[in-house]
């Protein structure tokens, strides 16, 4: 069993791009600029908009934070979404969700310019992506096939099960993962809450990716010898023996799974890290015009 360490790779993405951001300094050019609007104050939102910043200013690009109260209007919210749009210094613009419920996140996300959408949740973006047209793919996603690609694990042919079917996640990564690529070349299935016999599906894997969101739900009987298994989920959960009275728990049964697996991620430390670099790497591409000249 060897582990996808998302720590190690990020830090080596992160120094990639502080690399070519400097460059673009030191040759006298616009520095990357992402901007994030957080409506609300709840802890996860806090701290997930907090990292962003916080990697932004370790690579060197600018970043800037708008705050809203939860009674903020849907369309005083679109309004500000509108003027990022509109100015040429903001490269990239992200939208931290959830809303709250008077506000429609697919309103929001689609009033975002595509060439702005660096968490690559457009229609635009992600029609493109369908087509394997250049688009901004969802950070998650993109940070999985990076995480693929650098640790060299051959995809074609195999079976990639992917348990989970979010916009964010599941339905990309499925796409993603079938396309004439590499990472891709895969024969896919998507599974869900509603799939039947998923333990049966789960068991002829050869890349299992579980997104669903419920802590340490794929256990061992689930899993193929010599799998790999990227685990998305992240959650608290009760746990005395921590100082902080909780544990961060995947998706995946670690312990029980990880000598049954070939390659594994942890959690912490795996596939979130790579979603905060793909993001990274997006506001450069952005700021770059790689996708929208």
């Amino acid at each position: 069993m060897q582990l996808l360490d998302g720590k190690f790779l990020s830090q080596q993405i992160k120094q990639e791009i502080a690399a070519e951001v400097a460059e673009i300094k030191a040759a006298g050019g616009k520095i990357p600029h992402l901007v994030a609007i957080l409506v609300g104050s709840a802890g996860r939102s806090e701290t997930y908009v907090a990292s962003k910043m916080k990697n932004c200013e370790e690579v060197g690009m600018k970043s800037t934070l708008f705050r809203f109260d939860e009674t903020v209007s849907e369309q005083e919210l679109l309004d500000k979404v509108r003027e990022v749009n509109d100015n040429p210094d903001m490269d990239g613009l992200i939208v931290q969700l959830p809303l709250p419920e008077h506000i429609s996140a697919d309103k929001v996300m689609e009033t975002i310019h595509p060439a702005k959408d660096v968490d690559g949740f457009h229609p635009t973006n992600i029609g493109r992506m369908a087509k394997g047209l250049p688009a901004y793919i969802s950070a998650t996603p993109q940070g999985i096939l990076e995480m693929l690609k650098r640790y060299e694990i051959e995809t074609s042919g195999k079976h990639c099960v992917v348990v989970g079917r979010s916009q964010i996640v599941g339905l990309p990564m499925s796409i993603l993962m079938q396309r004439n690529t590499y990472p891709g070349n895969c024969t896919v299935t998507l599974t869900h809450s509603k799939t039947r016999n998923l333990a049966d599906i789960c068991r002829t894997a050869d890349i299992l990716i579980a997104a669903l969101g419920r802590p340490e739900f794929i256990t061992a009987g689930m899993v193929k010898e010599g799998a790999v298994v990227i685990d998305v989920g992240l959650e608290k959960v009760p746990d005395p023996s921590k100082k902080s009275g909780f544990a961060l728990k995947g998706d995946v049964k670690f312990d029980e799974v990880a000598p049954k697996a070939a390659y594994i991620t942890p959690v912490p430390g795996g596939v979130g890290l790579m979603t905060i670099s793909s993001l990274m790497q997006n506001t450069l591409k952005s700021a770059r015009r790689e996708i929208y000249p």
